[in-house]
């Protein structure tokens, strides 16, 4: 049941398994402008990120090492762009409503008449959803420049976080000017 419900997720999401939620930027952003960037300390805490959430941002920002290095920009410690990193994870359940033309739904008749039956929504699966925000901000401005959100089902298996993370990365900064 677990494995239907993660690919009904799936499907309903297309066919890349990110979704880009938005992207927004200040009119006078070009990443091309700056050469080297920085993180800001991230503070993560919740149940629902999992154990491997350390392990997790780790592989979020060496993404986002790649994705900038390959814009031209290098790590620095005294850095043109600040990256802040936002992770959002929440365990979502999976309905479906029940159907009278659906025999596995309906109470069987047995001759007596003094029932009724009506369609409610009964639960399926549980799954963990997954939204990344990047905001990029210039450090002597101390302005926002660029942000933007990426979501996607989480995998129950940690081997496929990885690639998850690489696509959600070039994904979201695919959309950078």
């Amino acid at each position: 049941m677990k494995k239907i419900s993660f690919l009904l997720a799936l499907i309903a999401l297309g066919c890349s398994s990110v979704r880009i939620k938005g992207v927004d930027q200040d009119d006078a952003f070009v990443l091309s402008n700056y050469k080297t960037f920085s993180f800001y300390e991230v503070n993560s805490g919740g149940d629902a990120l999992g154990p491997n959430q350390q392990e997790n941002l780790k592989l979020i920002k060496e993404a986002i090492v790649r994705e900038l290095g390959d814009r031209g920009l290098t790590q620095s410690e005294n850095p043109d762009l600040l990256v802040n990193i936002g992770v959002v994870v929440t365990e979502e359940t999976q309905t479906r409503e029940t159907s009278f033309a659906n025999p596995a739904d309906r109470t069987a008749y047995t001759g007596q008449r003094s029932y009724s039956w009506k369609s409610q929504e009964v639960e399926v699966g549980k799954y963990r959803q997954g939204t990344v925000t990047i905001h990029l901000v210039d450090r002597v401005a101390n302005k926002l420049v660029w942000k933007g959100s990426a979501e996607s089902v989480l995998p129950n298996k940690e081997k496929n976080v990885p690639p998850l993370i690489d696509e959600g990365m070039k994904a979201l900064f695919a959309k950078v000017k």
